[in-house]
């Protein structure tokens, strides 16, 4: 497989980067306290932007051509890309956040999933499951990076894991394929892809300066999807609930490091018995 331009960065690269995933988590923590019921979706935007500004970057996002806004805000059967409005949240809804910060010209991104209390119990406990497999495939996916050969040996570790866990729960989960990870670097989709699900091809090698962005996006049932008439939402066909979850990661000399988690990805990775190690 060949690339335009090098996909592994310089250890200096590697080190600039740590701002802007910072920033990236920084803004989803706003972002995740604004999940409430009655909150806009524009009042989560309105609090992640703070956060990236006070933190000393600028939203990535709103240089995407045609966007005007800091996060993609995705309630319930809307899956990602979706656009911040004055819609209320209601107890029971399913709600993904992505975002994203630059610094220096080096870019985090980053998602989460919450769901807030209340509604329906039953569709709740199910909306929460899904959020939960997901964020786990994504861990999985980034602890497979830690020991992985080959690129998309991570997307074997997601698609398991999803696999596993919702024959667990009794749930025959839909993985997304028309959207994917991506490296990340001075922009802020570069190459390689980063695949959720397995493929034939092994990927480029996987060693130091290669910096990634995993992002499972699962869906309660079918994966097929539309583009709605705003003409950036990506809703599912069926109606099901859809969940997204995504971190910005970077391998180096001495391990890996999940630029956008404040701890580095300690917590989340402690379950697979790996161990971050802080870029130098």
């Amino acid at each position: 497989m060949m690339f335009r331009n090098s996909i592994y960065k310089t250890p200096e690269q590697l080190r600039l980067m740590v701002e802007p995933g910072l920033a990236t988590a920084a803004s989803l923590k706003a972002a995740r306290a604004q999940i409430v019921a009655g909150a806009t979706t524009l009042d989560i935007d309105k609090a992640a932007e703070a956060a990236i500004i006070a933190y000393g970057g600028a939203s990535n996002f709103k240089l995407v051509p045609g966007y005007r806004h800091t996060i993609c805000a995705s309630v319930n059967d809307e899956v990602v890309h979706g656009i911040p409005t004055t819609r209320a949240l209601e107890a029971g809804d399913i709600v993904s956040i992505d975002s994203g910060a630059i610094i220096g010209g080096w870019n985090g991104d980053s998602a989460i999933t919450v769901v807030i209390p209340g509604g329906d119990a039953a569709e709740s406990k199910r909306r929460t499951e899904l959020s939960n497999v997901t964020e786990g495939s994504l861990w999985a996916g980034i602890a497979r990076l830690a020991k992985a050969k080959h690129l998309n040996e991570v997307g074997d570790a997601i698609q398991t894991y999803i696999e596993t866990e919702g024959a667990r729960v009794g749930q025959n989960y839909g993985i997304l394929t028309e959207y994917i990870g991506h490296g990340i670097g001075k922009t802020m989709h570069e190459e390689p892809p980063v695949f959720n699900y397995r493929v034939r091809q092994k990927g480029p090698e996987v060693k130091p300066g290669l910096v990634i962005a995993i992002e499972p996006m699962v869906v309660m049932n079918s994966p097929e999807t539309y583009v709605k008439a705003d003409e950036w939402t990506v809703a599912t066909t069926d109606g099901g609930a859809a969940s997204h979850w995504e971190h910005s990661v970077a391998v180096h000399a001495d391990g890996i490091w999940v630029l956008t988690a404040e701890d580095g990805g300690a917590a989340g990775l402690a379950p697979f018995g790996v161990t971050p190690t802080p870029i130098r």
